[in-house]
């Protein structure tokens, strides 16, 4: 009976994320993350297709609050301005209640190669749901494309010092941070070489 339980994923995601810190991922198998919750094997490839699932499963939620951000831009914000939104929602998702779980997962991800691509095909497909998502409001394929991947870009860099030992400050505040650096540094460029004839 208790496989049938409110919040199942979300307590074999949490019990996944405990062993592979503790035991390794390559060590943990399906099996044991569902029995360490009393579950069955069975109960637990219902939820994930595999355990690496284990540590993605959700992923949609981070698309749909970019989505959010997005979608609700005036419709004559600038690319760059849209993105700043689509960041901001993203943000008001990332509670400093979470940040223990952020790290424990990035650790485990950050030892393990095939785990390390699969965070970056998220990436890159959030990247591609976005730059969709822009040119759905008319921007063209250059500007959604160089503005989509300008906000995941930022996004990552502020989350990896969102997790980073000792920092307490808020997602949004570092995000506010890095996009501001970024419009900085964008400002300091010097102007695009000019065609040679």
């Amino acid at each position: 009976m208790a496989r049938w339980e409110p919040g199942t994923p979300e307590r074999l995601q949490a019990a996944a994320l405990e062993l592979f810190a503790t035991r390794g991922y390559e060590r943990t198998t399906a099996t044991e993350i569902a029995q360490s919750v009393g579950l069955t094997e069975r109960t637990f490839f219902r939820h994930f297709s595999d355990k690496r699932e284990a540590l993605f499963h959700g992923q949609q939620l981070l698309a749909q609050a970019f989505l959010e951000g997005v979608n609700g831009a005036p419709p004559d914000a600038s690319p760059l301005d849209t993105v700043a939104r689509a960041l901001r929602s993203a943000a008001s998702h990332f509670s400093a209640e979470r940040r223990p779980h952020a790290r424990a997962r990035k650790a485990v991800i950050d030892e393990n190669p095939a785990l390390q691509e699969r965070e970056l095909r998220k990436m890159a497909d959030l990247a591609t749901t976005v730059a969709d998502s822009l040119r759905a409001r008319g921007v063209d394929e250059l500007a959604a494309t160089v503005a989509a991947q300008t906000g995941v870009a930022v996004f990552g860099v502020a989350f990896g010092r969102w997790v980073s030992d000792g920092e307490e400050r808020s997602f949004e505040d570092i995000v506010t941070e890095v996009f501001r650096k970024l419009l900085h540094l964008a400002g300091d460029a010097a102007p695009a070489p000019q065609e040679t004839r």
